[in-house]
Formats: structure tokens, sequence, C-alpha cells
């Protein structure tokens, strides 16, 4: 069943206009059946997207208006490229030392604070992020997969050492003292745009280990996400009684193969994003709307 919102008052937020897209506020009547919904499950599995961060000032990629491909016509690294181009790991990790002090200072908004509180409550059996941010974490979730990893970590692809993305950059500090560059506008995984010459003398360090290639501990695009993460998430989707989707369009298969299974297993589906998604037609409820206007109005019982 898909319903539509009305709209009632101005939406919140004005802080992150920017990055969020225009949307309706959710009447009553939908709230209420949304309430209803997640008040019929006791093992709760959610999947969170880029639309739950956009409140948090960081923006995605998809968005109508809003996102990174309607608005530049950047796109992200390809895992391929990366691998393949240190001009390209150069290009990257300097946009990437410009960008983190904003990107790492972001806080949590109150979609993630109050999925942490009903999983205090019981309500969350677990939740699946398809962001990189950290702000789960941050905001105290346990129960809890990066399904696309974590831009907090850095792993070394030679001998596997995971650190984190904080001491990187004060290795970054210390080789390159004098460097500097002009920034032009944020990226949603914490890069910032600047002209590539700009990056010429850019040094990137090695692992302390091995001297292997750093990168993020992120899935990029073009890459896969570990079977055993997958696995693991379909265990834990065996376990609950109903899914929840909340602020991703699930245009990625790597989210989107949780609901088919979800279908398959005759598990009920609600999804709360603004715009369509690639799964509204297995979802028995849909609401447009902003996650942390919905979900911190909510009291699942």
């Amino acid at each position: 069943m898909l319903l539509k919102c009305r709209r009632l008052s101005p939406p919140a937020l004005a802080h992150t206009e920017g990055f969020v897209p225009a949307s309706s506020t959710i009447d009553a009547h939908t709230l209420e059946q949304l309430q209803a919904f997640l008040s019929r499950a006791t093992r709760l599995f959610v999947i969170t997207g880029a639309g739950l961060s956009t409140e948090s000032g960081i923006p995605d990629y998809r968005s109508e208006g809003v996102g990174l491909y309607a608005r530049t016509d950047r796109r992200p690294m390809q895992y391929a490229e990366y691998i393949r181009s240190a001009k390209s790991r150069q290009r990257y990790w300097a946009r990437n030392y410009m960008g983190w002090p904003q990107f790492s200072s972001h806080q949590p908004n109150s979609a993630h604070l109050a999925l942490q509180q009903w999983e205090e409550q019981g309500k969350v059996h677990w939740l699946v992020t398809q962001n990189v941010d950290a702000l789960h974490s941050k905001a105290g979730h346990q129960g809890l997969t990066e399904l696309h990893g974590c831009a907090h970590r850095v792993l070394c692809l030679g001998c596997g050492a995971v650190s984190p993305r904080e001491d990187l950059q004060k290795r970054f500090k210390a080789l390159n003292p004098s460097w500097g560059a002009h920034a032009g506008g944020v990226a949603p995984d914490g890069d910032v745009f600047i002209e590539d010459e700009q990056v010429l003398h850019f040094r990137v360090p090695s692992c302390k280990d091995c001297g292997g290639i750093l990168k993020p501990e992120v899935t990029f695009f073009g890459d896969t996400v570990n079977r055993r993460t997958v696995q693991f998430v379909h265990e834990r989707l065996a376990e609950s009684d109903a899914v929840l989707v909340a602020g991703s369009s699930l245009q990625v298969y790597s989210g989107y193969r949780f609901l088919l299974a979800a279908a398959d297993q005759k598990i009920p589906v609600a999804i709360l994003n603004i715009g369509s998604t690639r799964a509204d037609h297995l979802a028995e409820f849909r609401v447009s709307a902003r996650c942390g206007e919905v979900l911190s109005v909510i009291q699942p019982h």
C-alpha cells in the first residue's frame, strides 16, 4: 500500500536544506499506520542509507535535485582505478585529507538517536547501514553492520592491518607541512573537490608495517561486499519478523538483495524514504518523508 503524506508545516532542519530533497511532512493518520506496523514487530531489522545522514549535513549521491549526481558531473572513485593508478590514489587522498576535518565532525541526528533508543528498548534486532560515516556508532548503536565499511578506518591492502583514519590524518600533515589547496565543495564520502593541478605535490604515506597501499576500509564503487558480511546479515534477517528501510533508494544491489530475501521469507517491509525506491513493489507500507521527522516521534511498543 503506497501512502502519500500531506504537508502540514514547513520542514525542519533548515541548515541541511542544500542536501535534503523536498518532502511532505507526515500527517497524523500515516504516522499512526507506521506506528502500528512497528508495534507489531518484536525483532525489527532496519536498513539505513544516505537519506538518514543528509539531515546531519552529509550530501548523498542520488537525491533528486540535491544529490551529487544532480548537482555535478563528478563521480565517485572506482575500485579498479584506485588499485591501478598511483595518481588516482594521490588525487583521492588529497581531497580526502582536505575534507576529513569537516566530514569527521558530523554528528548523529534525531533519526540515528531514535533507532539507538529503539535498540535499547529491545525493538531493533539488528541494524544494517549502507553509510560509511560512523554516525550510528557515534549514536551508541550496538547491533550494527556497516555493510560498506567505515571511512573512519583505514585498511592496508598488503598486510590487512586496520588503523584509525585520524592517525593517517596526522601522517598526512607530517608529510605535507606546507601543502594547501582551495576546496570547491564537499562530496558524500568525505572528500572535497580539488583541481588536479593542486594535488601534484601531495605526498601519500604507505603502510607502516609492510609498505603496502592504504585504502579507506569502505567498499568503493565497482568492488563487492565481503561474503562473510553478507552471510551474517542474511542470518540476522532470518531471525527478524519485520523490515524497516530508512533513507535508502536501494538502487545498489548490496542492500536491495536483503529486500528480495525478506520477500522470499514473507517478512513484511515498510519503507521510509523521500522519493521512490527500487523495492517499492516489495513493501506493504511506504512513507515519503524525512527520517528524522518521522522516527523521532514514533514510540514502538
